[in-house]
């Protein structure tokens, strides 16, 4: 018996994806109709078609970007369910994120009427310092970037989160903090925070506080207090969830010996990173070998005096993660280099 063929219009009022959809997807060589007039160029669907298009209708409502659309139309049913639980993980972490914004979004209308309290940090001067040694390298030291010059101290019950970035690489440093007060943020100026860790020499014990454009820190019977930084703080959260395909284990004399170049647009240092089947994580899809071109002199600042690291590679054009397995608390990413 042979297949009842639909039009483009009649697919889509079955389907509940519309025409422009359908063409979008034929062009990308998602779902093709299954015959097209070469005179008028119409398109016709099979019967057979009408399931995967309602499929994918679904997947679209969901949320799932193109490639992961692909991936659960033509993969296998283990790759597909693979495909959306990693998809459900990332809307869950997305809806975490929308709390915590929506959460400070109450704080914000509540201080509207009400004062905002003040905020206490105590912690731990030297891993204070030792943080602030970690993420001080990837912090602009001018307000060329006002929006990130300086360090981003995010500081939430048990925790105070250290953040710097220059746009081409993160850094991302935890200390362990007893907190007085509501969740609080601040970005200090480079400057201030530099002052801030030398406050911090031969002090057992420091204490941070937030206090509306203020801040103050106070170590070993002296304080030092400034104006915040007014610009907001790039959402680094999202930055972090990354999905690696490779994991490689590096010795300090390993990394400074790797293979490099020079930048013909820039003349930076090019450090060439090679992970092979060998390095490929768990999962399906995982490429075999892999080259990630970044610059030298940022990874090398960024491993510090580590004598071992944990670099996860996620593509060639994928921020580069660089792992600590004696500092859990303290990583990087680094932009690549296009080469």
């Amino acid at each position: 018996m042979e297949s009842t063929m639909r039009s483009i219009g009649e697919l889509a009022r079955a389907s509940g994806l519309s025409p422009g959809t359908l063409r979008f997807y034929d062009r990308a060589g998602v779902f093709v109709p299954a015959a097209v007039d070469p005179r008028t160029g119409y398109r016709w669907y099979a019967d057979e078609q009408l399931p995967d298009a309602r499929l994918l209708a679904r997947l679209r409502r969901v949320g799932l970007p193109l490639a992961g659309i692909i991936r659960v139309l033509t993969g296998s049913p283990a790759e597909a369910r693979a495909e959306l639980d990693a998809h459900l993980r990332r809307l869950e972490d997305g809806l975490t994120d929308a709390r915590r914004e929506l959460s400070t979004v109450r704080a914000l209308l509540d201080s509207r009427e009400f004062p905002v309290p003040q905020t206490r940090l105590t912690v731990p001067a030297p891993a204070l310092a030792a943080a602030l040694d970690a993420v001080r390298f990837a912090a602009p030291a001018d307000a060329a970037l006002p929006a990130v010059a300086g360090i981003f101290l995010d500081a939430e019950d048990g925790v105070l989160h250290l953040v710097a970035t220059d746009r081409y690489r993160l850094a991302v440093a935890d200390c362990p903090a007893a907190l007085d007060g509501p969740p609080a943020s601040a970005l200090l100026p480079t400057a201030l925070a530099d002052a801030a860790r030398a406050l911090l020499a031969d002090a057992e014990e420091a204490e941070l506080t937030f206090d509306g454009g203020q801040f103050t820190v106070r170590a070993a019977g002296r304080s030092l207090s400034g104006e915040r930084g007014g610009a907001d703080f790039p959402d680094y959260r999202r930055l972090l969830r990354l999905e690696p395909t490779h994991r490689v284990t590096l010795t300090a004399a390993q990394l400074r010996a790797l293979p490099g170049s020079t930048a013909e647009d820039t003349g930076a240092p090019v450090a060439a990173l090679t992970a092979t089947a060998a390095d490929a994580l768990p999962g399906e899809g995982s490429p075999a070998d892999l080259l990630v071109h970044v610059n030298r002199d940022f990874l090398l600042e960024a491993a510090g005096s580590a004598e071992q690291l944990v670099l996860e590679l996620g593509g060639p054009i994928a921020p580069l993660a660089i792992r600590f397995p004696a500092r859990a608390d303290t990583f990087s990413l680094l932009m690549p280099v296009a080469r």
